[in-house]
């Protein structure tokens, strides 16, 4: 941005610095000058002005800045015009769909001007700033916004047919902006209408079919207060960036609409011309709550010493310094006892929220440079409750191979409606002010990031992808958001296939497998600290998403809680987001698993005495599961059984050597005894009991021959 040190100077004219002096000063409060150049009649400084600072992108506004630095009365905006002559108002009205995003809307009606060139300062000012100049009319709308920062539009009045509605644009509407492109509107534009027609993009450009020109006569002044996110919404949408939609998206100051308005009537009036009937005012006190009459704020000269700590001056910050900076900025100043002030924010100050930011703001005003160099007082590191928890998870899954990723913590709608669930009880939380549609949305899951990142990776002809995210998602609703930690798992590419499972199928196993794994960190309960979630998991097929494909996906349960929801991705979708090769996810609440106490690990000696293994070949039906199996074998009292495992499962799709519906199944048990070497007499009856335990559940043994045919 380009400000000028004479034009600055009018509004302090006893501003006790030379130019460079005042922008070191100026640099040093956040105010920052980047460059000095020589111009006729002083300097003009580059700037770069922080997105948050709409207030200083303007000359006063850095004026303002100046004279609390230096403690220089500021003068005031002179805003003064001729008499109005009596004239019945002109019709002006917002809809009520469009009053949040319509703050305040101001109009005056200048009547018999002159548009011509400008002159005098518009031009000498306009010249050293490189600011092309059009008309008198259209000058003055740019040379206030230069001056106080606020956008401001003339109209040929003559061209306006009934009066001023600003409203929405109706889907499918055309516009002609001054820039002499067409546009076709969409339902949430706002604009400013006449009773037939849109006269331009509010915030963002003026019409062409209301624009002056030289024959124009009769001229209608307005400034108004448009919505922060309706003006970035619609400048996006359009591909357009203009002077004032960069100030409107950064939040106009309300209370400058009718100041900006007379100063430009004031100039367009200096050709001639008079004003015909009072200012239209129009203003929203919902809009006004939260800009201009926000809370007060309490503020205690207590804690902005403490947080500022040791000045280089003896006296430090006092209440008298406080008082005067923030007197200087703007702010009003209420006694409230003792030492603290109830602080009325100005209105042009929308970055002030907090008793935090006014500290920044005597901080900033009484220069960083003039604080001690002193080293913080060391704070304890409270570790949070679940953090342990965290650490387990993430060291076993970088242990299985996983790459530890994080995405973005916002989502789509649309991602958002088919990767979560929303219920009565868990909505979705939407963004006041969205960077785009893409990112509408706090997370309610984390699938939709892990599948960005998994495609990235696909894109860059990585074939085979580990990954893992450990976040917070959110849900409810914009009064009371309820977060909660989550994970996702994601891999595709090559698995090993194994005895059990075929190549095309060993992603899900190692997905399943990982998911065991991540349990067995836990115990089932309180109780019995000992015993590993991972064993009083069940796993089913119902309750599934929609977005894990049928057949290939299952839930895993803890208890009659599932804890995590796994396997292919849909078909469709892998189709429609172009996916080259399958892709396996999982989801699982972490909340649940947090709720559990962590398994301590503990160390046994080995045993010395000889360990024995026996196979035992069955067939069961496919509705008996191997955790039902597993449940019932270490039910048994066999305190020798050291380990139970499935080592070879198969089925016989022509149902010759295991009838169809059902499946072969070896299990590998491991006996041992810490103390001494097993009697082949109690071996023996352990066995018998295993046989019978199975032969319960509906097993069936497979004869010698037919265990080995395939």
């Amino acid at each position: 941005m380009k400000i000028l040190t004479h034009w600055l100077r009018t509004f302090l004219p006893t501003l006790p610095v030379d130019d460079r002096q005042l922008a070191d000063d100026l640099t040093l409060r956040g105010i920052a000058v980047e460059g000095v150049h020589l111009v006729a009649g002083g300097s003009l400084f580059e700037m770069d002005i922080t997105t948050n600072r709409v207030d200083a992108m303007n000359h006063y506004g850095i004026a303002r800045e100046a004279a609390t630095i230096y403690n220089l009365p500021l003068a005031p905006l002179d805003t003064a015009l001729p008499n109005a002559t009596a004239a019945a108002p002109f019709p002006v009205r917002i809809s009520p769909e469009a009053e949040a995003l319509c703050g305040r809307f101001t109009a005056r009606v200048l009547r018999d001007v002159t548009i011509a060139p400008s002159t005098g300062r518009i031009s000498e000012y306009f010249g050293s700033l490189g600011q092309k100049q059009i008309s008198n009319a259209v000058d003055a709308s740019n040379f206030v916004l230069l001056a106080m920062g606020h956008p401001t539009h003339a109209f040929d009045l003559d061209k306006i047919h009934g009066g001023i509605v600003v409203r929405l644009a109706r889907a499918g509407e055309s516009l002609r902006l001054l820039d002499g492109t067409t546009r076709t509107l969409a339902a949430d534009d706002l604009v400013v209408a006449d009773e037939t027609k849109a006269l331009g993009l509010a915030g963002v450009m003026g019409g062409w079919d209301s624009m002056i020109t030289p024959q124009t006569k009769n001229v209608l002044v307005e400034a108004a207060w448009f919505d922060q996110a309706s003006v970035r919404r619609s400048a996006r949408r359009h591909g357009l960036h203009t002077d004032a939609s960069h100030r409107f998206e950064r939040g106009a100051d309300i209370d400058a609409a009718p100041v900006a308005n007379a100063l430009v009537s004031q100039l367009i009036l200096h050709l001639g011309g008079y004003v015909a009937g009072e200012l239209i005012d129009l203003r929203i006190p919902a809009v006004d709550a939260r800009t201009s009459r926000r809370p007060r704020i309490s503020l205690s000269v207590a804690e902005v010493q403490r947080h500022l700590g040791t000045t280089l001056a003896p006296e430090g910050i006092t209440r008298e310094i406080v008082e005067q900076y923030l007197k200087s900025l703007g702010c009003d100043l209420f006694p409230s006892g003792g030492d603290t002030f109830e602080v009325q924010l100005p209105s042009w100050r929308l970055d002030l929220e907090r008793e935090i930011d006014l500290v920044e703001e005597v901080a900033r005003v009484y220069g960083y440079n003039g604080f001690a160099n002193t080293l913080p007082m060391p704070l304890p590191v409270i570790e949070l409750p679940v953090a342990s928890a965290e650490r387990a998870v993430r060291q076993r899954l970088l242990a299985l191979g996983f790459s530890e990723s994080i995405s973005s913590t916002f989502a789509s709608e649309s991602d958002a409606a088919l990767f979560f669930e929303v219920t009565q009880d868990k909505g979705t939380i939407p963004m006041e002010n969205p960077l785009s549609e893409e990112a509408s949305l706090l997370r309610p899951t984390l699938v939709p990031g892990m599948l960005t990142m998994l495609a990235h990776n696909l894109n860059r002809d990585v074939r085979a992808v580990r990954l893992f995210e450990q976040g917070q998602i959110f849900t409810g609703s914009t009064d009371l958001v309820d977060e909660q930690p989550s994970l996702t798992l994601g891999l595709t590419g090559a698995s090993a296939a194994t005895s059990l499972y075929s190549a095309q199928d060993a992603p899900f196993f190692e997905l399943k497998g990982t998911i065991e794994s991540i349990l067995s960190l836990f115990a089932a309960n309180a109780v019995t600290p000992g015993e590993s979630a991972a064993a009083a998991l069940a796993f089913t097929t119902t309750g599934l998403p929609g977005w894990l494909e049928p057949g290939r996906s299952a839930v895993a349960h803890l208890g009659s809680a599932p804890v995590a929801w796994f396997g292919e991705l849909a078909k469709g979708e892998a189709a429609r987001r172009k996916l080259r090769q399958p892709v396996f996810l999982a989801e699982v609440d972490l909340a649940k698993l947090y709720a559990l106490p962590l398994r301590h690990v503990a160390a046994r000696e080995l045993s010395r005495f000889q360990a024995v293994e026996r196979d035992f070949s069955f067939t069961f039906p496919d509705v008996r599961p191997w955790s039902e199996i597993e449940a019932s074998l270490r039910g048994l009292d066999i305190p020798a059984l050291q380990s139970l495992k499935p080592t070879e499962i198969f089925r016989d799709r022509k149902g010759k050597s295991v009838p169809l519906g059902h499946y072969a199944l070896l299990i590998r048990a491991v006996f041992q005894s810490n103390e001494r070497t097993l009697s082949e007499a109690e071996l023996t009856d352990w066995w018998s009991a295993i046989i019978s335990a199975l032969t319960s559940l509906g097993g069936v043994i497979r004869a010698p021959e037919e265990a080995t045919q395939r």
